[in-house]
């Protein structure tokens, strides 16, 4: 399970990538370089990395679900996400 720091840290990199989306496209578009650079480092999207939403696992993330591969199989065999379920033949 990752630290809180490191959740609460990515939660504040998606709002401010929300926030200063817009504004980003504009000055790339104008070519005003200088002021871009005095954006928010972390408003940049290449920061963003894909977290599990519960445990904030950073590796065996799944996208279309936006959890971990644990936390899909626990919740899978214990029948909490929809359509899913342990395959057997």
């Amino acid at each position: 399970m990752a630290k809180l720091s490191l959740k609460i840290r990515q939660k504040k990199r998606e709002a401010l990538v929300l926030k200063y989306k817009k504004k980003r496209q504009e000055l790339k578009n104008s070519k005003e370089f200088q002021k871009l650079d005095k954006l928010p480092k972390n408003s940049v999207s290449c920061r963003l990395h894909n977290r599990c939403s519960i445990t904030g696992r950073s590796r065996g993330y799944m996208r279309k679900f936006g959890i971990s591969r644990i936390i899909f199989r626990e919740w899978a065999s214990q029948g909490k996400i929809p359509g899913i379920k342990k395959a057997s033949w």
